[in-house]
């Protein structure tokens, strides 16, 4: 009888200090320092994917895209010579996977590495939006010749005029073999010479394997059994 008890009592006391650990839990953060490896999201891409695809695309289109002497305006006419100006649109996400706030980094990052391109200059996205909201316009009707010359004409009023209009389009391809996959990322970058028409358009490319593997559980309803 006393050994009974003295088990059951046991018993108890395993299961409640295992769940009573389990309240412990704490969620805790720490600063990524410049050099160190960063997270390699388990799910979804993240930033070891994002940057790097921008990096590669960004360069090869300044490489390959070689600006003109003049800037012209939304009337056809030239405007006197200065330094290239590009108006990024947006970034469309075609992939298989929600990008939520890394959309808006992904703009801003582009932003930044075509300034220190030095080669061209970036309308500020704060009129590009407004221009857009104020003509009631979705960045995919720009290419229709109306839109896009009241387009020009409202940021040249705002003192914004620019010689190319820039997509970034992100999209994905995704191969299964049997639970684990591997998704193949493309960023691609659309360049449009608002003069001219000419398109000039360059991509990076980015694979990434999902794995899973089988890790062992503790059971909180039977402290003695093990799961996988």
């Amino acid at each position: 009888m006393l050994r009974r008890h003295f088990l059951s009592y046991g018993l108890a006391s395993i299961a409640g200090a295992s769940l009573a650990a389990g309240c412990r839990n704490k969620q805790y953060a720490r600063v990524v320092k410049h050099g160190e490896d960063e997270m390699v999201g388990s799910h979804a891409a993240g930033t070891e994917t994002f940057k790097p695809l921008i990096d590669e695309a960004v360069a090869k289109l300044l490489a390959n895209c070689e600006p003109h002497a003049q800037t012209v305006s939304y009337d056809g006419e030239y405007a006197a010579p200065g330094a290239q100006r590009i108006c990024f649109v947006s970034v469309e996400n075609q992939s298989s996977e929600e990008i939520g706030d890394f959309k808006q980094q992904i703009r801003q990052l582009i932003d930044t590495r075509i300034i220190e391109g030095d080669r061209f200059q970036v309308v500020n996205s704060r009129y590009v939006d407004a221009g857009l909201k104020e003509l009631r316009l979705r960045p995919e009707q720009l290419m229709v010749p109306e839109n896009m010359r009241n387009f020009c004409g409202y940021l040249e009023q705002e003192g914004q005029p620019f010689d190319y209009m820039l997509w970034a389009v992100l999209t994905s391809g995704t191969t299964r073999e049997n639970k684990e996959y591997q998704r193949d990322y493309l960023l691609t970058l659309e360049l449009v010479d608002i003069r001219t028409g000419q398109q000039f358009k360059q991509s990076a490319e980015l694979s990434k394997g999902y794995h899973q593997s089988r890790v062992s559980r503790f059971s909180a309803t039977n402290p003695f059994s093990w799961g996988s």
